[in-house]
Parts: C-alpha cells; sequence; structure tokens
C-alpha cells in the first residue's frame, strides 16, 4: 500500500486567483488525472507547446491494463492463469507482460525468493486478490502448504521460439500476479509516453509510485513527503520529505490495507516461502531507485523481509536508497535508512 504526499507540484492547483499558480501557469505546468488499475494516475508536467497528452496516456494505460490486470478476467495474464495447460504462448509483441516476466525473475533471484508473482495462488487464498476480497475466518495450514506447491518462479521457465514466448510451468495451478511491480511499470511507461513528445520536467503518480524527472515549476528538484505509518493518520501526517534527482520512488506497508480476525491481524504483504502475512516490527519501505519499477518491487521485498534483511538488501545493491520506518516494543516509530539515503539527503 503506498502513501505519499507531493511537495512544490500540487499547491499551485489550489486555488485560481493564487499568484503561485499564475506563475506556474506562465511556465507551462499542467495536470491531468484519472483512474487505472483501481487507483488514481496523477501527472504533472511542463508543456509550453499545450499537447492534449491525456488521451495518448489513457491509450497506454488501457494496452497495460489489457495484458497486466488480473481484475480483467479477458487480459493475458488472466488468459495465462486461467489456462490448464503446462505451455502458454505469449505474443513477442506483448511487451508489457514479457517486461514486468523479466524483471520479476531478476528481483526474485536478486532477493532470493523475497519477491515472487506466482504467489497469485495463496493471494487470492488471504482474500487480497482479484477474486474478490474474502477474509479467512479460519487458517487451514493443509491448504496453505497445497498452494505453496503452487509457488516459485523457479517453478517456470521460458523461451524464444519465433515470434513468441513459450512459458512451462511445472504444474497447471501455477498463476502470476504482476500488482507489486505492474504500476511502477506503467509510471515508467508514461515517462517513456512523455519524453517521445519531448516533455522532460514531469511528475508521475499512480497509486503512489512515482517517477520525477526534470525540475518543478520552481525550479528545483521535486520534493515528496513520506506519510507516517499508522492507522487513521491523514495524507497530511508527514514523517519526512524526499527530494527526487530524476529519480522513482515508492512506498509499501502493511497499516491500512489489512483486516483482523480474532484478534488477529492478517495484512496484505504475504512471505512467499511461509505463504503466511508476514509480521515484523516494519511499519514501511520506501525505496527510491532509477525507474519506479525497481522501486516498486524492492519495497515489497523490504516488507517481506524485515528491517534487518532488507536494510542490508539495498545496501548491497547499485543506485538503490532506502528508509524504513518500524515500531519499538513499547510502541514507538523508530526510523533507518541507508548510507546512501543519508549520503544523498
Amino acid at each position: 500500500m503506498r502513501h505519499i504526499l507531493f511537495f512544490g507540484s500540487m499547491l499551485l492547483f489550489f486555488a485560481c486567483n493564487n499568484p503561485e499558480q499564475k506563475k506556474d501557469q506562465d511556465k507551462g505546468y499542467l495536470m491531468i488525472e484519472g483512474q487505472t488499475m483501481g487507483t488514481y494516475y496523477r501527472i504533472t508536467y511542463q508543456d509550453s507547446l499545450n499537447l492534449n497528452i491525456q488521451s495518448e496516456v489513457e491509450k497506454s494505460l488501457a494496452e497495460l491494463n489489457a495484458e497486466l490486470s488480473t481484475y480483467d478476467s479477458t487480459s493475458l495474464i488472466s488468459a495465462f492463469n486461467q489456462s490448464t495447460a503446462i505451455q502458454f504462448n505469449i505474443p513477442l509483441r506483448a511487451r508489457h507482460f514479457l517486461a514486468n516476466l523479466n524483471k520479476s525473475a531478476e528481483v526474485y533471484r536478486s532477493s532470493k525468493g523475497a519477491f515472487d508473482p506466482t504467489v497469485a495462488p495463496l493471494v487470492n487464498y488471504w482474500g487480497f486478490g482479484y477474486t474478490g476480497s474474502k477474509p479467512v475466518t479460519e487458517v487451514d495450514s493443509t491448504t496453505i502448504k497445497a498452494l505453496l506447491d503452487l509457488v516459485g518462479m523457479s517453478k517456470l521457465n521460458w523461451t524464444t521460439r519465433g515470434d513468441s514466448v513459450l512459458i512451462r510451468k511445472q504444474m497447471p495451478g501455477i498463476k502470476l500476479d504482476f500488482n507489486a511491480i505492474a504500476p511502477g511499470y506503467a509510471v515508467d511507461e508514461l515517462g517513456r509516453v512523455l519524453e517521445a513528445k519531448k516533455i522532460y520536467n514531469y511528475l508521475i503518480d499512480i497509486g503512489g509510485e512515482v517517477l520525477a524527472k526534470g525540475r518543478n515549476p520552481q525550479g528545483k528538484d521535486w520534493v515528496l513527503g513520506i506519510t507516517t505509518p499508522k492507522e487513521g493518520a491523514e495524507s497530511t501526517d508527514i514523517q519526512t520529505t524526499v527530494p527526487l534527482h530524476n529519480q522513482a520512488l515508492a512506498t509499501s506497508g502493511n497499516y491500512r490495507k489489512y483486516y483482523s480476525v480474532k484478534g488477529v491481524k492478517y495484512s496484505h504483504t504475504l512471505n512467499p516461502k511461509t505463504g503466511f502475512p508476514e509480521r515484523s516490527k516494519l511499519l514501511s519501505a520506501t525505496v527510491i531507485a532509477p525507474d519506479a519499477m525497481t522501486a516498486d518491487a524492492y519495497a515489497t521485498v523490504c516488507m517481506v523481509l524485515g528491517l534487518e534483511k532488507g536494510l542490508a538488501l539495498i545496501e548491497s545493491l547499485p543506485n538503490l536508497e532506502a528508509y524504513f520506518i518500524y515500531g519499538d516494543p513499547k510502541g514507538a516509530m523508530l526510523v533507518k535508512y541507508t548510507s546512501k539515503f543519508k549520503d544523498d539527503r
């Protein structure tokens, strides 16, 4: 779950007679917004030519959903999940699906399995997936164990055959869910749409997955606020602010998307190795990366690994920074961050 507040970008849209807004409009900064992937998208960008990019943006998002949305029964990923065959052909033109598949395999390897889109059957079992929100009232360890047999990117392999990619499943029940990486990919894809139109100063946000390029209307770096990870917190309850230098940012946390049964709290972050929602002192993980797809994936990885292992992993990877908020036994909120985060801020 991503919760980000923007500084230096949204303030100019609050009042038509705001002098600062007029100043920013003169610089050619515009904002468009809409709905996609079950959430919002919002793009702030400099466009002195007054180009109409919204129709192209929405066309691109529709193409993404046609390949990646598990909530669309006619999408390519839904066809893969519904298939009972152990072999499935993906056309090479389905570049969005294949990009998410290959990046997922990369993060799966680097995280030693903490990131795994084949966790889809478990996500559905726990009531956080595309089969609908159905909280588990009685945990069935036998069912979880059986579902774990379907989990593991190593249980898939794929090769290019002519104009398609042949994916082989070890068993027909293996399914994919790219929801922990596809929003970030969509942000990057919209960045490519804007830059094809020679728009280089922009902030793209899809449900809290953010890519910031160039300068904001004040001619400075885009600055974002990370909200305090506590139940009932307002979006204006800010823990810290972060300037971005042509970077992407994603925050993952368990404090809003969860349910409680018989006093036990179950969150949407599932551990692919145990089959259970991950429980740790880590409340939220913010990752900064060169692209939103990477930031999105590793924010989820950190929530699965927990504070110490997540911190160690991000420290070991080039071009990544992270900011963690965690709780102590007395209920206080504490922070840790990577050395690269400290040095750059």
